[in-house]
């Protein structure tokens, strides 16, 4: 099933992307991939439960919390209160979750935000999105497909670097040809939207992870390759060393089944002073 025709906006899949993004750098084979501090995929950390899950792949914590409301914000905030004092300091003073603020349902236009993204400000992302959009009749695009009748000197005349064109091809193709099917992703669970992005030229697991929480609104993300999380982490708990992931996520089970408002929260505190989490 190809898209519909939709107005595509420049997309940053994280409020904090220009500042805390992880540090996934192209290989040889043109796909991004994460820090070595990250964990492997399917990594839950030593003592994870083992999550029962119903048909279709999502478990009942996740099915309890999908489609997380003003109120289901709420609810998360309090159960990360209770659970965890020292987080609690954090959210105590940031105030409510502003996650939803700037969710978007257009998944096309995320991913291709996404690839534009990579290593900008988001100000000079905003601008080559722009351009790009502009490279359509009146800034609207019919599918994916459309991006191939672009000529490479097109695509590079709005600023996309050589690589990031390659990364374009292979996102428009795989939709094309039906490996990737937007429209699939939000019913499967985490870690199969993961490995079905991974896939994708340019697309490491922190922009899967990205895409999870603020596209699809997944309650239950922690990215624990993100920098801003590991600084974070490392200074509301006092750890003398940076944690590595598996530490990230032993810490993190006490925020299940709400690791992605944990996660928003954890970068929100690095904008404060110290002397304010005490």
């Amino acid at each position: 099933m190809k898209p519909s025709a939709r107005r595509l906006r420049p997309a940053a899949l994280s409020p904090e992307r220009s500042r805390h993004r992880s540090s996934e750098t192209a290989t040889s084979d043109g796909e991004a991939r994460r820090p070595s501090l990250a964990s492997e995929p399917g990594e839950l950390g030593p003592g994870s439960p083992k999550r029962q899950r119903r048909q279709g792949g999502r478990s009942t914590e996740d099915e309890e919390a999908a489609a997380l409301t003003p109120e289901g914000y709420e609810k998360a905030r309090r159960l990360l209160m209770k659970r965890d004092p020292i987080l609690a300091a954090a959210i105590t003073r940031i105030g409510p979750c502003r996650m939803a603020d700037r969710q978007r349902k257009d998944h096309l236009s995320a991913l291709i935000g996404a690839i534009v993204s990579q290593q900008l400000s988001t100000k000079a992302a905003a601008t080559i999105f722009g351009r790009f959009v502009a490279l359509f009749p009146d800034g609207h695009i019919r599918d994916a497909e459309a991006i191939a009748g672009l000529s490479d000197a097109a695509l590079r005349a709005v600023g996309l670097s050589g690589q990031k064109v390659g990364y374009l091809r292979d996102l428009s193709a795989r939709i094309a040809d039906g490996r990737l099917q937007l429209d699939e992703l939000d019913a499967l669970p985490d870690e199969d939207v993961i490995e079905r992005l991974t896939a994708v030229k340019g697309f490491g697991r922190w922009t899967a992870e990205m895409f999870l929480m603020f596209r699809l609104h997944r309650p239950d993300v922690l990215p624990a390759g993100d920098l801003g999380i590991v600084n974070a982490i490392q200074r509301l708990y006092r750890l003398r060393k940076r944690p590595d992931a598996r530490r990230i996520l032993k810490i993190g089970e006490a925020w299940r089944p709400y690791r992605s408002v944990a996660s928003w929260y954890l970068w929100q505190s690095l904008k404060l002073e110290v002397s304010s989490l005490r």
